[in-house]
């Protein structure tokens, strides 16, 4: 049986995958709140799907539909870590890009040195699921850290935190 490395207890950086859906909002609160408890910095994460050039239209060249998503994602992510900055918690990201998703997280993980990762399902059920599978599953599956998986809630477009407040993180 392969050893299985000794995990700190207490996390020191934790990762969070954010794709800024309502699920991924809900996920950054409860890892902003880790985070806090922990005084531990938070690893945000974007990784944009990099598609074969068969299922792009010729309208949209590769690199202009990635150099798009590239700057949507710093901009929501400087969103994010204004509002953490705004909490104390100490915050740190970057965009990746890749066919992989689930790899690419992995590869974050370790280049990183991620000791704890929070990660949200989008609730999504029936054929695509079953036939794609799901990155939230792949990741639990493959990382050999602390894992906290939250279930996707109802759609929301503001989450609200244990004191009430509304939060808005982009």
């Amino acid at each position: 049986m392969p050893e299985v490395p000794a995990f700190p207890s207490i996390p020191t950086k934790i990762l969070l995958p954010i794709d800024f859906s309502p699920s991924s909002q809900a996920a950054l609160e409860m890892a902003a709140d880790l985070a806090q408890h922990f005084h531990a910095e938070l690893y945000l994460v974007n990784v944009i799907p990099m598609f074969p050039t068969t299922t792009l239209p010729d309208l949209v060249p590769e690199t202009e539909f990635i150099q798009e998503a590239r700057t949507f994602a710093e901009r929501h992510l400087a969103k994010c870590h204004a509002a953490l900055l705004a909490r104390g918690v100490k915050s740190s990201s970057s965009v990746e890009v890749g066919n992989d998703i689930a790899g690419n997280i992995m590869e974050v993980v370790e280049r990183e040195h991620i000791d704890m990762v929070v990660i949200s399902t989008h609730g999504i059920s029936g054929w695509h699921p079953l036939v794609f599978g799901s990155i939230a599953e792949k990741v639990v599956k493959l990382v050999q850290c602390p894992l906290l998986l939250l279930r996707s809630a109802k759609p929301d477009t503001s989450v609200k935190s244990r004191s009430g407040r509304s939060m808005e993180w982009w």
